[in-house]
């Protein structure tokens, strides 16, 4: 269950390689978005065929 009570949700646009870990997925977060990782931000990414998501957030303990 995702729960998303103020939390920022960011859907990230265009493709992304489905293979990525988190760390990678991170790493899109950081020098595309130039965004920061805190406890209220939640980003999603979809596949080319667009029918797989993966979701990171950032908990206190990591992702």
């Amino acid at each position: 269950m995702i729960e998303s009570i103020n939390k920022e949700i960011y859907i990230v646009c265009g493709a992304t390689d489905m293979r990525k870990g988190v760390d990678g997925l991170a790493a899109i977060v950081n020098h595309r978005l130039v965004c920061d990782f805190s406890g209220v931000s939640m980003f999603i990414f979809c596949n080319k065929s667009r029918n797989r998501v993966k979701i990171i957030e950032w908990d206190d303990d990591g992702f």
